[in-house]
């Protein structure tokens, strides 16, 4: 069921308002009627069949965007659909979900793009498709990118496969500028990456594993940051994991203002070492890197070279991630664990509304969509969030229909209590 409360007025009382995208930070109260956030205030008058919802000790967030997530439907719905990952979304705090385009048959055109979209008018949140790059993600030849945009696609993007063909990634970059959405690259020389399984290094020669090595990553970001130079086309660059990456975008963001880039959530946290007992829920692509590249990402956050953090939620089934870490697909979920894990990051120096922004505001301003904030006027998409409960991510609470996560068993601090999506409360915990 889609609404759990819908068309009424709901008044958060006495919460601490956390806004990146005007800096707030304050204790307030908030009105939301319809679908609209409509009064911030001390003491709001509670008007007759108002639901009202104590925020006292809790934080009230924007509602979160990802951009960067798999929801395997049409085609392998025992992972994961748009609606069980929809809901898995709505109680980790976001209300706005950007799925890829690697399904089956893969949203290569309007039929498959109108397909998703018509599956997600049943799902708590807002579902928003990419459409692939070229058809059949091959690389070969473009995909019809103006039918998907009419359609209703937010980018373009073959995630999972870079597109390797430097001539057809320039095209699309350029009619990525008819068409007003970005070009997502996986940038990875699937040349020097072939058969490897995590970072190549010592670590990866200790246990055995074929490494990929960090150039197959930063070769690949440095050609399509020259491509978005020449053609002034969108780029958007997916899930960064190395210093050398980051150095590179560094470097030409006020030359080259078209380019944007991210990191996940998992390679601000973890490093190779979670691969020391061969956990195939840590296989993840690019992979999992060193301490000294967690360093450079966050350092990228801090500085604003990196614009967003994402899950890139990867759904897996058992039996695929039984399979031994050379079999094994790569990809591990985050929709539930995404908010206290990258709150967590305040350790290292960051800023409580750094972090927030790169989850919020930021990735609003990369897809043109309307500005996530709490001010009077916005949409009503906010997070009540509990930064002090702690409890322990276990198999039977993950909403989910995959489990592939290695974080399962681990105690997390700050949970997401109450999401408001257009003014409905689609997820109470």
């Amino acid at each position: 069921m889609r609404k759990i409360i819908a068309d009424m007025e709901i008044l958060i009382r006495k919460a601490r308002i956390l806004d990146p995208s005007t800096g707030t930070d304050t204790v307030s109260d908030l009105c939301i009627s319809g679908q609209t956030i409509v009064g911030i205030g001390k003491n709001l008058r509670k008007k007759p069949g108002s639901v009202v919802l104590d925020g006292a000790g809790l934080w009230l967030l924007p509602g979160l965007i990802d951009l960067h997530c798999h929801l395997r439907e049409p085609g392998n719905e025992e992972e994961e659909t748009i609606l069980s990952g929809a809901q898995a979304a709505s109680s980790g705090g976001f209300t706005t979900i950007c799925c890829h385009p690697n399904t089956e048959p893969p949203a290569d055109n309007k039929v498959v793009v109108r397909y998703i979209f018509d599956r997600a008018h049943q799902a708590p949140i807002e579902v928003l498709p990419y459409g692939a790059i070229t058809v059949g993600r091959k690389g070969v030849c473009l995909a019809p990118m103006g039918e998907m945009a009419e359609a209703g696609v937010v980018g373009f993007s073959d995630d999972g496969n870079c597109v390797m063909d430097s001539l057809i990634f320039r095209r699309a970059l350029e009619y990525s500028k008819i068409f007003g959405r970005p070009v997502v690259s996986h940038s990875e020389d699937h040349n020097l990456s072939r058969n490897g399984v995590m970072n190549e290094g010592l670590l990866a020669t200790k246990l055995g594993l074929r490494g990929i090595p960090r150039e197959a990553e930063t070769v690949m970001v440095y050609r399509d940051i020259c491509l978005a130079g020449l053609t002034g086309g969108r780029l958007h660059l997916a899930h960064l994991s190395t210093r050398e990456s980051v150095e590179i975008v560094r470097r030409i963001k006020n030359k080259i203002p078209n380019v944007t880039c991210e990191t996940t959530v998992h390679h601000l946290i973890l490093t190779e070492e979670a691969l020391v007992d061969y956990d195939t829920n840590a296989k993840v692509n690019p992979p999992l890197r060193t301490r000294d590249d967690i360093s450079a990402l966050v350092s990228g956050i801090k500085d604003g070279t990196i614009d967003a953090i994402v899950t890139d939620h990867a759904p897996h089934s058992e039996e695929e991630k039984g399979s031994g870490m050379e079999n094994a697909p790569f990809g591990m979920i985050g929709f539930e664990t995404a908010l206290p894990l990258a709150l967590s990051l305040v350790k290292y120096g960051l800023k409580l509304l750094d972090i927030l922004a790169c989850l919020t505001v930021k990735p609003s301003r990369i897809l043109g969509l309307p500005p996530r904030t709490l001010a009077a006027g916005a949409r009503a998409d906010c997070v009540l969030f509990d930064p002090d409960k702690e409890w322990v991510y276990s198999r039977a609470a993950i909403r989910s229909k995959s489990k592939n996560s290695p974080f399962i068993g681990q105690t997390l601090k700050g949970r997401c209590v109450c999401t408001i999506c257009r003014g409905e409360i689609v997820f109470k915990d």
